[in-house]
């Protein structure tokens, strides 16, 4: 399957990378790394060198507990980074947003996906990703960033899940939105506990089979980290693995940090589980 990235196409025959980039002060694990346009540029780039199929430009923190960006603010940390990018990058480019107004000014910029951790449910967020007419990753979460781990609850967190995005998927498609722009995301630490966080991922092949392309970002996450009992600056195996259990799963995007061990992780995997064709 081929997404279409605006012109830019995304193959998702084969697992892709897309690398993380955070122009904030506040991200959990790189924040204030690169909120000068300079050094975003200079990462992106770096990225892209190390294999990344696309690259993420997020301008509003949404770990635990973070406050919400005016998009004034969100408007100014995003459109330089992604206009020098698009310039200088061949991979499409993604925004990491849930705010209407940063849609369209990133899409105009030379966006070609819509990462939305709120999964299109601001007033107007559906309308201007019709209009933006790129994919649409719909991410799950419970709450808001800034109460969304305080006890979060499910009867079943896997149909849960599932139902939910099928809500959103519906409410896409009523919008003008087609289905074939559509990818899914669980949302790994967004509302979840860790038995939660685990349980969708051993249950990721049940939203693999809703028939959309599956997104996960594990990268460097706390289940990561109570898992390992790592900081998160040295959860990279722990990373990696999760990144390969998501895959084996059904996962056909990965949202890092790390992208160049992620690739090489991913190309020896590939390598394995390709059928083996011998001579003679």
């Amino acid at each position: 399957m081929i997404l279409d990235c605006a012109g830019r196409p995304l193959a998702l025959s084969r697992p892709c990378v897309m690398g993380i980039l955070n122009v904030t002060p506040d991200s959990f694990s790189d924040g204030g790394r690169f909120d000068d346009p300079g050094r975003a540029l200079e990462h992106a780039l770096a990225m892209v060198e190390e294999g990344a199929d696309i690259i993420d430009v997020g301008g509003e923190s949404t770990r635990p507990g973070a406050p919400v960006v005016a998009a004034a603010e969100e408007l100014r940390r995003v459109v330089p980074v992604i206009e020098a990018l698009a310039r200088r990058v061949p991979v499409p480019l993604s925004v990491d947003t849930s705010e209407p107004a940063v849609m369209r000014a990133a899409c105009g910029a030379g966006a070609c996906f819509i990462n939305d951790v709120r999964a299109l449910r601001r007033p107007g967020a559906l309308e201007a990703a019709r209009d933006c007419a790129v994919p649409v990753c719909l991410m799950h979460m419970q709450g808001e960033p800034q109460t969304m781990q305080d006890a979060p609850t499910y009867d079943d967190v896997t149909i849960g899940v599932r139902d939910w995005l099928r809500e959103r998927v519906a409410a896409c498609e009523a919008a003008g939105i087609p289905r074939s722009r559509l990818l899914l995301d669980p949302g790994f630490g967004f509302g979840k506990t860790q038995d939660h966080n685990l349980t969708l991922l051993r249950d990721l092949g049940v939203l693999a089979g809703e028939g959309l392309p599956v997104l996960v970002g594990l990268s460097r996450k706390s289940v990561l980290g109570a898992l390992s009992g790592r900081p998160v600056g040295e959860r990279l195996a722990a990373s990696l693995a999760a990144a390969l259990a998501a895959v084996q799963k059904g996962a056909c995007v990965v949202r890092v940090h790390d992208v160049g061990a992620t690739v090489d992780a991913l190309r020896v995997w590939q390598a394995v589980m390709s059928p083996v064709h011998r001579s003679g």
